[in-house]
């Protein structure tokens, strides 16, 4: 017993504090619940590939091709902000939680501020990042079934819905996100500016379609043409996935 925690055969102390920490965001990736992306639920299963075997996270690969967004978003903005951006926040995240571990077993926790910081910033970064690749699909797909019930519910229509989230995610300030949630306490369906990424969220909602207007998302293509860059992205909203977030997200309440 170490701890109060007992430590299983060929299990290190080290290994088992490594795993503790990757396991909190890792539940959250795999779950649909939990906090993860500032406070927003994280991935359930629709959401494959962004945590390896091991148990590290991983950059997932894209859904399409390089190239199967055109002209909406060029094959160079793609690669960059995939290969490159997102790659940075699954680094960024894993090297936060070796730090994180390396501090609890040094019992040295002066830097614990400013890792918890990395930790929201750089898992956040990843969480909504694995989200976009998916909320985005060649020629868009409808917005139908349950999906299309909740909002009307919610919004009163699907041009109320889609006009206040392009509204939102225009207007997000510096860096940010446009979200469309899932908030489990009223069962209802938000939209949410989240700046950086994990920056003016709620608890426990579950994001199911999101929007970068992060620069690096655009500025290649839009250079500060912010707004036209959404207009085109709700053109490729992928709104089946959306509906499948919030199928697994009810499932889940």
């Amino acid at each position: 017993m170490e701890g109060g925690l007992t430590m299983h055969h060929g299990v290190s102390r080290r290994a088992f504090v490594q795993g503790v920490s990757m396991g909190a965001f890792g539940a959250a990736l795999t779950s649909g619940v939990g906090a993860a992306g500032g406070g927003m639920g994280g991935m359930p299963s629709t959401v494959p590939d962004a945590v390896g075997e091991d148990g590290r996270y991983s950059l997932p690969p894209l859904p399409y091709g390089y190239d199967a967004l055109e002209p909406f978003l060029s094959k160079q903005t793609l690669t960059l902000h995939h290969d490159k951006h997102h790659q940075g926040y699954v680094n960024g995240l894993n090297a936060t939680l070796d730090k994180l571990a390396a501090a609890r077993q040094a019992g040295d926790y002066a830097a614990v501020t400013a890792l918890s910081r990395d930790l929201a910033f750089h898992g956040s970064g990843h969480v909504l990042h694995a989200l976009y690749w998916l909320s985005m699909t060649p020629g868009g797909a409808p917005l139908e079934g349950a999906l299309l019930e909740a909002v009307q519910r919610d919004f009163g229509s699907v041009q109320a819905m889609q006009a206040q989230f392009a509204a939102a995610t225009k207007g997000v300030e510096a860096s940010g996100w446009g979200v469309l949630a899932y908030e489990p306490l009223a069962g209802k369906l938000v939209i949410l500016q989240s700046e950086k990424h994990q920056n003016l969220a709620i608890w426990g909602a579950v994001p199911l379609l999101v929007c970068d207007v992060w620069e690096h998302a655009y500025y290649v293509d839009y250079q500060n043409r912010r707004p036209d860059y959404v207009d085109g992205f709700m053109q490729v909203a992928d709104w089946r996935f959306a509906a499948r977030r919030l199928t697994e997200a009810l499932s889940r309440a």
